[in-house]
């Protein structure tokens, strides 16, 4: 019963990713953003988590170092050490530069880890909220944990 329920909610969470997704046709894959993350521990309403990212530009060999941190609100429940996360990064132009991602996102997110575990976060902001984080992340993660609500994260 109780594992129906967790799937569920992670379910919904899932759904609450996909459909906040805005329509942007005009967007240019700008590259990949992976980010690694400290071990993480949910305090029933939520969590922090410090981030560790690269950003490598899509058809060049440049890449930009960003440290983060990500806050979630919602039901955060359990423990799970370092994890790491990747996005696809789209942008209104091409014009990707040093501190192009620089700047606050906001945005759905859910995560559950029995073991392995997998997440999906969506995420819109930056420099003037003219950067998208690929509407479901991979997010790769081990440990025991449920989380479902809103995820804010900083990059600088």
């Amino acid at each position: 019963m109780i594992k129906k329920a967790l799937l569920g909610l992670f379910g919904v969470s899932l759904l609450l990713c996909v459909s906040s997704v805005p329509a942007s046709s005009a967007a240019f894959r700008a590259g990949t953003l992976t980010c690694m993350s400290n071990p993480r521990i949910g305090l029933i309403i939520g969590s922090r988590q410090t981030l560790r990212c690269v950003f490598r530009v899509r058809n060049a060999s440049r890449q930009y170092i960003y440290e983060g941190t990500v806050r979630r609100i919602g039901l955060d429940l359990g423990v799970t050490p370092s994890s790491a996360l990747v996005w696809r990064v789209f942008a209104r132009n091409s014009q990707v530069g040093r501190g192009t991602l620089r700047g606050n996102y906001v945005g759905a997110s859910g995560s559950v880890a029995f073991g392995p575990g997998l997440g999906a976060n969506v995420l819109i902001g930056g420099s003037r909220r003219t950067v998208m984080l690929q509407p479901l992340s991979l997010e790769r993660q081990i440990g025991v944990s449920l989380a479902a609500g809103i995820a804010t994260m900083t990059l600088r």
